[in-house]
């Protein structure tokens, strides 16, 4: 009699966009727009370029996540790809080398030795935080390196985008903290923190065109933005605070996600790029919806 074999399971593109979350990806380009706008007009070759190497090195990371995370997940997480068997853990895996490699090439090709520069690090903090810091103190920072290394992603230079990626990283930090209690919910005191530090960072961002003397257009766009994002994420982290559940707070998280989108646009507009900033904010809308099919976190 032969035994039986059950076939292995091929995961679809449905379950390779859950692995790698892929709504959550529409934040990445922002990130890289902003720090193209802060020095100077955006040269789109080369900001299309680099948006999507750091859109494969997030997926990378995401991707790598739920491969180091397999034996946590299959217990706290049983829903996600790998421990529910729709994505062999190897696949994951493999999904995370061959888009960081993807990442690096488009680096390359778009951005030469200075996208490189950048690329090469930010691909080695996100394997970094996956493998090895994601749970350490420097965890939370590791993850706000990385989210500041994408906006230096597009930026020809590096000191007039440090304001911008100083304010992506320190929202990013707020979200990681958050990160880490979604599972069992959180302290008062970590919502009230974050909700503090992400309120100072929405601030900054509307202040950003008066200290660069920005147009007037810039600077109502860069207040709207600004206000849109304290509301989209604060009124998150708010309810986190009154009920710092485990559900509450993974609400605050994605919202947190999703909610970067607005700060990067009232970034682009601080630095004069209004248009695009404007088509920045519409993707935040689409990004939500999206992620009611494909959870962000």
């Amino acid at each position: 009699m032969k035994a039986h074999i059950t076939p292995l399971h091929r995961p679809g593109l449905a379950d390779l966009a859950s692995l790698v979350r892929a709504p959550a990806a529409l934040s990445v380009p922002g990130d890289v727009l902003a720090g193209a706008a802060a020095t100077g007009r955006p040269d789109w070759p080369r900001t299309l370029g680099m948006t999507a190497s750091s859109v494969c090195l997030y997926w990378a990371g995401m991707a790598l996540n739920d491969y180091a995370d397999a034996a946590v997940d299959s217990v706290e997480r049983p829903g996600r790809p790998i421990p529910s068997g729709r994505v062999p853990r190897r696949t994951a895996l493999s999904t995370a080398k061959g888009l960081t490699a993807a990442g690096l090439g488009l680096a390359a090709l778009s951005g030469g030795r200075r996208g490189l520069a950048v690329a090469v690090p930010l691909a080695g903090v996100v394997w970094a935080y996956d493998l090895a810091l994601k749970s350490t103190p420097a965890g939370p920072a590791a993850m706000a390196g990385a989210r500041a290394l994408n906006v230096l992603a597009g930026a020809r230079e590096i000191r007039p985008a440090l304001p911008a990626a100083l304010a992506v990283g320190a929202h990013t930090y707020t979200v990681t903290l958050l990160s880490r209690h979604e599972v069992g919910g959180a302290p008062a005191s970590v919502p009230a923190a974050t909700l503090a530090g992400s309120t100072a960072v929405g601030l900054a961002a509307a202040a950003f065109p008066w200290r660069r003397s920005g147009t007037r257009a810039g600077r109502a766009g860069a207040a709207v933005a600004a206000a849109g994002y304290v509301a989209a994420y604060g009124r998150a982290q708010a309810g986190a605070l009154r009920d710092p559940s485990a559900g509450n707070v993974r609400r605050a998280v994605g919202s947190g996600i999703l909610g970067l989108i607005p700060l990067q646009a009232a970034l682009t507009a601080g630095a004069g790029a209004v248009g695009a900033a404007a088509v920045l904010a519409t993707a935040h809308p689409l990004a939500r919806r999206l992620s009611r099919k494909v959870s962000p976190t």
